[in-house]
Parts: C-alpha cells; structure tokens; sequence
C-alpha cells in the first residue's frame, strides 16, 4: 500500500453524526413554529431535501436555492404557505447545537494528526460547519477546512478539489486519500480529481457502481488500514 501524507476529511455522516443533530434541528424548528412533524413529515422532508442536494451536487442547483426553499416547499403539500428563508435560518442555528461524534471519530483524529497532514472538505454552510467542528473539538486537528460555501464549488466538481489542492503546500495527488460516506460527492469527487478514495459505509449500502480503493465500516478500520503506509511509525 502506498504511503499517503494527506488525509481529506468529509464532516456529516463521517465524523459528526448529521443525522443526531438534523433530528434535533428539526424536531425544534417545527414545535418553534407550530407545524406537527409526524413520521410521514419527515420522510418527505428527508425526500425534497436529498432531492434539492443531489441537484446542488450536480451543478444544478445554487446551494441557497436548496436551503432556502426546502422548507417552502414541503409545507406547501401540505397546504401551508411559509417563508423558506426565514425557516431556513430557524433551522440553521438549531442545526448548529449538534456536534455528536461518530463513534471513535475523535480518538482516529486524534492520532492521524500525528503522522498525516488532516484537512476538512464538507458541502454546507461554512458558519455552521465551523461551529460544530469547534464544539466537537476537533477543529485543531485540522490543517485547513474547505466548506463549499467558501470555495464557490462543491464536492463532486473538479473546481473544488482544484480549490483545495492549490491551497495546499507541496500537494501530491498519489499521496492524497480522501474519506467520506457519500458515493456521490466524496467518492465520485476524489476519483475525478485522481485522488484515491475511502467508503465509509457504516451502514452497509450497495454500491451503485462507483468503485472507491478502500471501504471501510467503521472508522478505526482506516488506522488500521493505514498502519501498513510507511507514514506511520
């Protein structure tokens, strides 16, 4: 295996856990504004919303244009007319109370930092990303962070790993993996950048055909992964 010496981090679903901290987002926003989130609620939110994404990811979408008009339209099935915007930054500051770790996210960090140069690369709002990345602790691991918000990019598009790699010194792409659960954006992404590639695929899904160089199922399988790259002593 080769020796890598940077480590490009994916943030929701890979070292915070979104999922914790949507749940918690939502369950305020809609009892602060009176609308009843009943199961069948959630999942066409959880529909829109990926919906709207997968269009951002694409190239399709500007990220305000997902954010702001998610909420918008989900309650107009529903008969109600509301501010998306306005929902929108309701949401945003509950989202930014949940930094719940992924389960042995802060201790692989922690130790990778000592060998790797660690970089974030994350879709999403810079301000909230920070935020969280703060309160979870593990901002001061990190030797950069790159919110799409920032770059003008997103992940998958060539354009924001052209971003990142420019704003690191002495980059080399055969030295270069990058760890995410997304097939679509960290995978597809780093492939397309000719960078090698982690699946964290914590919850077993089936491949839709992008094949990464690792899959792992838990994250202290890539210390081990790494344990035999000659980075590590």
């Amino acid at each position: 295996m080769k020796a890598y010496k940077t480590l490009l981090f994916d943030v929701d679903e890979t070292l915070l856990d979104f999922k914790a901290a949507e749940k918690q987002a939502l369950s305020l926003l809609f009892h602060e504004h009176g609308f009843p989130l009943t199961e069948a609620v959630k999942v066409r939110y959880k529909e829109i919303n990926d919906r709207l994404w997968q269009a951002y990811e694409n190239g399709e979408l500007a990220r305000d244009e997902v954010v702001n008009t998610r909420f918008s339209l989900l309650l107009k099935e529903y008969g109600k007319e509301a501010d998306g915007a306005h929902l929108q930054e309701s949401y945003k500051s509950y989202l930014e109370q949940g930094h719940d770790l992924i389960d042995g996210a802060f201790s692989l960090i922690e130790k990778l930092s000592k060998y790797y140069d660690l970089y974030v690369v994350t879709n999403g709002i810079s301000s909230t990303q920070y935020k969280r990345l703060k309160d979870s602790k593990l901002y001061p691991f990190f030797k950069g962070i790159f919110v799409s918000e920032d770059t003008g990019f997103q992940k998958p598009m060539k354009e924001y790993f052209n971003y990142v790699f420019k704003r690191i010194q002495g980059h080399n792409l055969a030295q270069t993996l990058i760890i995410g659960d997304s097939l679509s954006a960290d995978i597809k992404g780093g492939l397309a950048a000719g960078i090698d590639t982690c699946w964290f695929n914590q919850e077993g899904k089936s491949n839709k055909g992008i094949v990464p160089t690792y899959e792992i199922a838990k994250l202290d399988e890539l210390y081990d992964l790494l344990l035999t790259s000659t980075s590590v002593r």
